[in-house]
């Protein structure tokens, strides 16, 4: 089973992240420019929380507020659901599936090491089954 540590391996442990006091305007417009939808909330190096587009839309836009005035942590999700880079893959998608949640922060001994998404841990699903396809058409085949 592979793990998140080898699949961080693969994909690459770069992760944009926010304060807690920068604008909300500030998280989406680098959430549109790196091309992603959530962004760890880090503060003083320690995961504070998490802020997806799904908060600044529920939080933002439904209830009327400005995002150039109100702070990150008035819309971030504090109770964040991390994984570790010895978790696989299919813990990741079984904790996103329970928990309703499309990013999963990676930490390793207290600090953040990794980004996973959904599409992430599809794409590896998806990958590691047509592997598994190839192997068993030639083993059938005779051909490997």
């Amino acid at each position: 089973m592979t793990t998140v540590g080898r699949l961080l391996d693969d994909k690459g442990h770069d992760v944009y992240t926010i304060a807690p006091d920068a604008s909300v305007y500030d998280a989406i417009a680098l959430m549109a420019e790196r091309g992603v939808g959530a962004l760890p909330v880090l503060d003083s190096g320690r995961l504070a929380g998490i802020v997806s587009e799904r908060d600044y839309a529920r939080k933002v836009i439904l209830k009327g507020r400005g995002s150039r005035e109100t702070p990150v942590r008035d819309i971030m999700t504090e109770s964040v659901v991390t994984v570790s880079p010895e978790h696989t893959i299919e813990v990741c998608m079984q904790l996103m599936t329970e928990h309703h949640v499309r990013h999963l922060p990676v930490l390793e001994n207290g600090r953040l090491a990794g980004m996973l998404s959904i599409g992430d841990v599809v794409k590896y699903i998806i990958s590691d089954r047509e592997s598994t396809i190839e192997k068993l058409e030639g083993y059938i085949t005779g051909s490997r």
